[in-house]
């Protein structure tokens, strides 16, 4: 079974995490509950066999009130897969240059396709 790593992070706020958009880079906020605080979600790009990429999810003061959610801040544009398990995708996801894309974390575990 797959050990998720997890972290004792503490909240950021507005204006603590710099997002590197334009041209052909962009961002992903993926959206989870409470329950995922700490743990690393991974992605990598749909269309290579590259390394992943991870962050944790971390518990976010804004504007509108508090969420839960993993940042990637610098990506190249692309289709990326977001990992629910070292073999199982949550799904798929397509970053724009220059812009922030948003992907609501599954509530349950989605079917494997072997």
């Amino acid at each position: 079974m797959h050990q998720h790593r997890h972290h004792d992070l503490g909240p950021s706020y507005s204006g603590t995490v710099l997002l590197d958009l334009g041209g052909e880079t962009g961002a992903l906020i993926i959206h989870t509950g409470r329950d995922l605080h700490g743990r690393e979600i991974e992605i990598s790009r749909a269309d290579s066999d590259g390394p992943r990429t991870h962050s944790a999810v971390r518990e976010r003061h804004v504007l509108d009130g508090v969420f839960h959610s993993a940042v990637y801040p610098d990506l190249e544009a692309g289709v990326y897969t977001v990992w629910w398990d070292d073999d199982t995708p949550a799904g798929a996801i397509s970053v724009t240059g220059g812009s922030i894309t948003e992907f609501v974390w599954p509530t349950s575990s989605p079917s494997r396709k072997d």
